[in-house]
């Protein structure tokens, strides 16, 4: 494994403005066919100073930026907790199919058969998975319904008069998100720390809900497996810990890339959960959507559920129209398919009914693999993950669970010496042409690297990237400025991430 330790020429691409020439054209419009109206004096105008290009100019111009951007399509991408797995091309056929793609949000249900159709069976194959008795398809993003499970346990109490009980307890190794999602409910997150082990402390869970601090109780936000990669051993107790103080349990469903297929979150006794369908069900992930965080519920909390959801009306069609079955269709002129709103609902999470193309993915994924293939993609992306630790373990040690298997990820927590800090490490890897892991989180491991490399990628791919791991290592024994100063290869350096977060460029000014 080797990188070339200086940079080989990079050429810039210069910005449209720049390569603007005057009068040239990409498109002539057609001649007016009806009479010119001028715009009115009052109405203020301003000429827009815009580049002036052909067309093949234009494509040239942002083809070559795409190509300077990571994706999964060309690279390794192991972020941790993040899932960047290749998405087959059929389930991006099958979300383009003209019925799907060209149907209106606010089309009636009678015209809207098809779609609903696909989100019953699409919320009844979810239940299956999970082993709960309700789901809903509207949130949009995985916080989103993190969100709604929130709001379902406050409601829940709030229906029963108990409207004292408003702390949720946290694993501190939980995802960010949690304690915001806390916050915006109108809740107190609580912290409960790790065991040496990497799970959650027994006996500050114990004593969080002792005496009369049962009857402030909400519940307990936790993901299984957790952000180590490590599958939550105590999980059982620790749900029936809650229930008897008289709260609920809600489950992070960002990690299910590692259980679909093996364990049902709602046999275990969860109350609520979420799932990122964009993650673990076939939607591409990344540059901010587009997502899915189907809501799911146990029987306490199924009546509470965001709607609408998909339910059928009358007898369910299971004729040619409806995936090859047989069955009779209902009286003429009633749908076949309805949206209800849940009996006691919080409410919608967003406009019309969820992220449809997300949803159409996510059912032609399960539809392909079927629950064998759903579990064999779960036991390739653990396999993975422990063979990818393996290879590192000697220079990327993990601080908790090392004498056992990982779930679908690992953390590691590199100690390279020669002032190397994980940062250095991610942006070496770039000039290696990896992605970088996802860094410094869960914050409880110092120098966090997380990685997750998924069941899409080939053992070539694996073996290749621990080889630039370990060579990076090695690097900072013999060369540490070279980790301290890198990338070296991509058209701009290091940046000033702290600059860039607190004072962001939001527009291209020209001549700057």
């Amino acid at each position: 494994m080797n990188a070339p330790h200086t940079s080989p020429l990079v050429a810039e691409t210069p910005s449209l403005f720049e390569e603007s020439v005057p009068g040239r054209r990409g498109v002539t419009l057609p001649r007016l066919e009806v009479d010119e109206t001028p715009i009115p004096k009052e109405l203020p105008r301003t000429e827009l100073d815009l580049p002036e290009l052909d067309e093949a100019s234009v494509v040239r111009h942002f083809t070559g930026l795409s190509h300077k951007n990571f994706s999964v399509d060309g690279q390794f991408y192991p972020l941790g907790s993040c899932t960047m797995k290749y998405n087959p091309r059929m389930n991006e056929e099958a979300a383009s199919l003209s019925g799907f793609r060209r149907s209106h949000p606010l089309a009636p249900p009678a015209h809207s058969q098809g779609n609903l159709e696909l989100m019953y069976r699409l919320q009844e194959a979810l239940k299956a998975l999970t082993g709960f008795a309700g789901c809903s398809l509207q949130g949009a993003a995985g916080a989103q319904g993190e969100l709604a499970g929130v709001l379902m346990i406050r409601a829940y109490h709030q229906s029963r008069g108990e409207t004292g009980r408003t702390r949720v307890l946290i694993p501190d190794s939980a995802h960010g998100t949690n304690p915001a999602t806390c916050s915006m409910a109108g809740l107190t997150a609580e912290t409960i720390p790790s065991d040496k082990d990497g799970g959650v402390d027994m006996d500050a869970l114990e004593e969080a809900v002792s005496g009369g601090k049962a009857a402030t109780l909400a519940g307990l936000m936790i993901t299984n497996p957790g952000t180590l990669g490590l599958f939550e051993k105590n999980i059982l107790e620790i749900i029936r810990v809650i229930h008897r103080a008289g709260g609920l349990v809600y489950g992070d469903g960002a990690n299910m890339n590692a259980l679909m297929g093996i364990v049902k979150p709602g046999d275990l006794g969860f109350d609520a959960a979420h799932l990122n369908l964009h993650k673990t069900f076939s939607t591409p992930h990344g540059g901010g959507g587009p997502g899915a965080g189907a809501v799911m519920a146990g029987e306490t909390l199924a009546d509470f559920l965001p709607g609408p959801v998909a339910a059928p009306a009358g007898r369910v069609p299971l004729g040619p129209a409806a995936f090859g079955g047989t069955g009779e269709a209902p009286p003429e002129g009633t749908p076949a398919y309805r949206l209800i709103r849940p009996p006691a609902s919080i409410g919608r999470l967003k406009s019309f009914n969820g992220n449809f193309s997300v949803l159409v993915r996510a059912y032609a994924y399960i539809l392909t693999l079927g629950g064998p293939g759903l579990r064999r993609a779960a036991e390739h992306a653990v396999l993975h993950a422990n063979y990818l630790r393996h290879l590192v373990k000697d220079r990327y040690p993990t601080p908790y669970g090392a004498d056992r298997p990982c779930m679908h990820e690992f953390t590691a927590a590199p100690s390279l010496g020669n002032g190397v800090h994980t940062i250095d490490i991610a942006k070496r890897l770039i000039d290696y042409g990896f992605h970088p892991p996802t860094v410094y989180f869960p914050l409880i491991v110092k120098e966090a690297l997380m990685v997750e490399p998924t069941e899409t990628e080939s053992k070539e791919t694996l073996e290749a990237f621990a080889g630039a791991l370990n060579a990076i290592a090695e690097e900072a024994q013999t060369g540490a400025e070279l980790l301290k100063e890198a990338p070296h290869h991509t058209p701009v350096g290091r940046l000033d991430e702290t600059a860039a977060a607190r004072n962001p460029v939001l527009r291209y000014t020209p001549g700057t």
